[in-house]
């Protein structure tokens, strides 16, 4: 026993021992004596484990959504990988050319192509720090990859991938002379001396949709909608800035290796260039000045020849709604023109030889439109067309395009000056014959490619209905006033500076000269400055 403890150490000893008997059988008692205790703490334990099982689940069903997620966006990316192959290759090129209309833009300098971008490699024989930053460069490459691709993901009611596209585009124009439109005009209405106006607009901005759907039949299964604001105006206070929405073009594709089927409403495929304006997006620009356009309602049939890696021929035919041309009656009820009267569509067919050039596509093509009309009083009009387009790189830096056609009838497709027939005589006499109006036209492009980010343009179009039959027809009926243009001619200058991929500023000049009988000649001016982002 050690001096100044206490008790001894056998007292001590024995003391706790019995305290913990003591304690250990109160607490025995007051269990058997109070089961609800045990029971409701037994309660608690099963359901937090029960809570905690179910958290286990959810956990292990998120992780199975985000596997399926990463596997659906490996997929897409193969889908846009092999896409982005297509569309490098030359025969992509020549199946899809460029759409009236539509803006046609190339990713800038800065913008590198996607894949494109080597990545950063690991320095095996480099110091520790050397190779733990090139894998955090190479962490945060795969990083934005993946951000990219979770942003450009929209969501749908099927399971189908969804992409959302379009333009915001600001006009401002400065513009002298009396002209159909004030903020994308087609031709000179009178001298208008003296007048001028300034002005904005924002109607020209375009939404676009497109859907990419299943594999069927060997397909892959397509679709687009494009839609902008250039419908006309409510009638509202200042309503010129509330432009109504309005269907550009809505169209389905099945494509297959070398053949594609198209229905819905699409550009006019047998005139598929269009001058580059920023300045005219609503209608393409040099509309009614020698530049053939439509977006009518067809299906249509494409099928590609390859003759070797870098040339091959596409045919194409399809039958379209029989259009005329000119305004509906009716603002609500349709009722049939004097081309679906008829009850047959118009037809059209073109064919197109296609060659790699300095590293662009050079194309060569020709192509035949036919319409039948019937015209009040059982007057019956062949409308027709034949039309040739090229696309020639001239050098790396400048292309020269432009179309040609000679035709009747076909206003309706953008030429005549929107005139497609002229009357013999009084048309309110069921005996005054209808003619079909001849016109001969087209433009030209010359594309001068400054860097990857700034481009020029210059153009030039001409619509020349025949002189003779328009003054057969006045003089026929010297109390109406139209048809009375014979010749319009368009010219258009600008530039297109892009220092981003959506970004884009541009600057335009268009001169439009309007001939009429009697050497009648009036022009118009227009100054353009645009400003848009693509989304």
């Amino acid at each position: 026993m050690k001096q100044g403890s206490g008790l001894p150490d056998w007292m001590r000893k024995t003391g706790v021992t019995g305290l913990l008997v003591l304690l250990g059988s109160l607490v025995g008692w007051s269990q058997e004596s109070n089961p609800a205790v045990a029971s409701s703490q037994s309660d608690s334990t099963a359901a937090a484990i029960h809570e905690l099982q179910q958290q286990v689940n959810e956990l292990r069903s998120a992780m199975a959504e985000m596997r399926s997620e990463t596997e659906q966006y490996r997929a897409e990316n193969a889908e846009l990988r092999h896409e982005l192959q297509t569309a490098r290759s030359p025969s992509a090129s020549a199946a899809v050319p460029p759409t009236a209309g539509s803006y046609q833009l190339a990713p800038a300098a800065n913008a590198d192509p996607p894949h494109s971008r080597p990545a950063p490699k690991t320095n095996s024989t480099g110091s520790l720090e050397d190779r733990v930053a090139s894998l955090e460069e190479s962490s945060q490459l795969v990083n934005s990859k993946v951000d990219d691709q979770y942003q450009t993901k929209v969501e749908s009611a099927s399971k189908y991938r969804v992409r959302l596209s379009g333009i915001v585009l600001l006009n401002l124009f400065n513009s002298h002379g009396d002209t159909d439109n004030l903020d994308f005009p087609s031709f000179v209405r009178g001298p208008g001396t003296g007048t001028g106006s300034f002005g904005a607009t924002m109607r020209q901005s375009e939404i676009g949709l497109e859907v990419f759907g299943p594999t069927w039949a060997g397909a892959k299964i397509s679709g687009s909608l494009q839609a902008d604001f250039a419908g006309g105006f409510p009638s509202t206070w200042n309503g010129v800035n509330s432009g109504i929405f309005r269907l550009r073009t809505a169209s389905m594709r099945m494509d297959w290796k070398d053949t594609s089927i198209v229905a819905g409403q699409d550009n006019a495929f047998f005139s598929p260039l269009s001058p580059t304006s920023f300045a005219s997006l609503a209608v393409p620009a040099l509309n009614y000045a020698g530049n053939l356009w439509a977006w009518t309602p067809q299906v249509r049939v494409e099928h590609r020849f390859e003759l070797s890696g870098d040339q091959n021929i596409l045919l194409q035919g399809g039958i379209m709604d029989n259009l005329t041309g000119g305004f509906p009656p009716d603002s609500y009820f349709r009722v049939p023109g004097p081309g679906e009267l008829t009850r047959q569509p118009a037809y059209a067919i073109r064919t197109a030889w296609t060659r790699t050039v300095l590293g662009q596509p050079m194309t060569f093509g020709a192509a035949g439109y036919y319409s039948r009309q019937e015209w009040p009083n059982n007057n019956y009009v062949d409308g027709w067309a034949g039309m040739a387009d090229w696309q020639v790189p001239l050098s790396r830096r400048v292309i020269f395009t432009g179309e040609f056609y000679r035709g009747k009838a076909i206003g309706g497709i953008g030429g005549d000056i929107s005139q497609t027939v002229v009357y013999d005589g009084d048309p309110g006499t069921p005996s005054t014959p209808v003619k079909g109006l001849d016109a001969i036209g087209g433009w030209s492009q010359l594309k001068f490619k400054a860097t990857n980010t700034l481009e020029f343009n210059a153009a030039f179009g001409l619509d020349n209905p025949t002189t003779s039959e328009v003054r057969g027809a006045v003089a026929s009926q010297p109390y109406l006033f139209n048809p009375l243009m014979v010749q319009n001619r368009g010219v258009l200058v600008n530039f297109v500076f892009r220092p981003r991929s959506n970004l884009l500023f541009s600057g335009e000049y268009g001169h439009l000269r309007t001939a009429q009988l009697n050497d009648v000649s009036n022009t118009a001016d227009q100054f353009n400055l645009i400003m848009g982002i693509l989304f």
